[in-house]
């Protein structure tokens, strides 16, 4: 309230001071040019002046308010245009993320092609288009958003490549990520996806030529890349014993493979495990013994120790010591006194062969482990003992697959 009064103080002093001024002196102004001649007061004048930059301000912000109307109410205009682009993006993102399909490309194109940066619009619309079966509308679209951005030939290129494999073309995909890694080698994006299209399409013989480029950009964790790692080669090995040569399928294309790791490699169980178990089914037997001693002796893992029992190396007798011999350090092992049953049987051995048995399903109730015993118990004559392992694993098993149901049997 006070400033108020001081406003108003200031507003009439000014205006006292004015008229003062104006009854001392009026002044004179005096404009010719030519014919024309204009002479008045100075106070006239400046109120003139005044008034004339009044009109000139009106007339001004007139224009501008009719201009910001026709801008509401005309379609057209640069502010409407504006606005409906945001809204093309807001449905279309929208539609994306929820399935829409049709909708997500319709709107996403409109904003793509209004926008000054489209690549994000015109990557979610060729998705949408891919999502509907439209493949030739989905490359359409990205050939446009290389004509417009084609800085952003990579990010293009791998969203390509990912759309090629959603739709079950792994060739195209591949041609594109390859095309892509010749350009821009240590890219960790397009490492990334080749490994995955070469797992998806079981090349583990490229996954393995790609390890060293993995490995040198760094573009999985260590532990990542050391499970990658064991994968490719134990499935290597496995491909290896398949492969035919000369009209067989031999053990010569295995032990390359098996040469090619490195001493390391030659050392981990899980590798040991897959080039044994090929031993063992090309009927390698003697070979796979071998193999599985050597590695258990050196550093013993279960899974290397269940499988021994599933092979038949030169002397029974000597084979069922030396698992024995491991006994004494896991003696709660499941999997070892399963193979300590097995070997007893190969060596006719039927008392201590049951009793393993027996103390491996104390251990672990195991499918394999009541087969073995009930399949022994019936040659003893044990037979109602024999039938409740049976069921038993037969039940084991049965949990193993609870997630597939059964059909409904149809009555007559």
């Amino acid at each position: 309230m006070k400033r108020l009064y001081v406003i108003v103080f200031l507003v009439i002093a000014a205006a006292a001071a004015l008229g003062l001024a104006i009854a001392e002196h009026s002044g004179y102004v005096l404009v010719a040019y030519k014919t024309f001649r204009y002479e008045s007061s100075l106070w006239a004048t400046l109120a003139l002046v005044a008034v004339l930059w009044l009109v000139v301000w009106g007339i001004k912000a007139l224009v501008e308010l009719v201009m910001t109307s026709s801008g509401v109410v005309n379609p057209w205009s640069r502010r409407n245009r504006s606005r409906r682009v945001q809204v093309a993006i807001e449905h279309g993102q929208l539609d994306l993320a929820e399935g829409r399909w049709a909708s997500a490309q319709r709107h996403l194109h409109r904003a793509a092609e209004a926008e000054r940066q489209p690549l994000l619009y015109y990557l979610g619309a060729a998705r949408a288009a891919n999502e509907q079966g439209h493949y030739e509308e989905c490359d359409s679209l990205l050939e446009r958003a290389l004509e417009r951005q084609p800085q952003a030939e990579l990010a293009i290129a791998l969203s390509h490549a990912q759309l090629q494999t959603d739709r079950g073309d792994t060739d195209g995909a591949l041609a594109t990520l390859e095309a892509m890694h010749e350009r821009h080698p240590h890219n960790a994006q397009t490492l990334r996806q080749l490994q995955r299209l070469h797992q998806q399409r079981g090349d583990w013989s490229a996954v393995i030529r790609l390890l060293p480029e993995l490995r040198k950009d760094k573009v999985l964790p260590a532990a990542e890349l050391a499970e990658l790692e064991r994968r490719a080669w134990g499935a290597n090995l496995s491909f290896a014993a398949q492969r035919e040569e000369d009209g067989t399928v031999g053990l010569q294309s295995l032990e390359r493979a098996w040469q090619q790791l490195s001493a390391a490699q030659r050392q981990e169980p899980q590798l040991v495990l897959a080039y044994a178990e090929q031993l063992r089914q090309l009927g390698a037997q003697v070979e796979a013994e071998e193999v599985l001693r050597t590695a258990l002796k050196r550093n013993y893992d279960s899974h290397l120790a269940r499988l021994y029992g599933l092979v038949r190396g030169k002397d029974p007798a000597r084979q069922l010591q030396t698992a024995e011999g491991w006994l004494k350090e896991h003696p709660a092992d499941p999997g070892l006194l399963l193979t300590l049953g097995r070997l007893s049987l190969q060596n006719s051995l039927w008392g201590k062969a049951r009793d393993y048995l027996e103390d491996s399903l104390r251990v672990q109730r195991h499918p394999e482990a009541c087969a073995e015993l009930a399949r022994l118990l019936a040659q003893m004559g044990d037979t109602e003992r024999s039938n409740q392992l049976f069921q038993e694993g037969l039940g084991l098993l049965d949990e193993r697959l609870l997630a597939a149901p059964l059909p409904v049997p149809v009555r007559a």
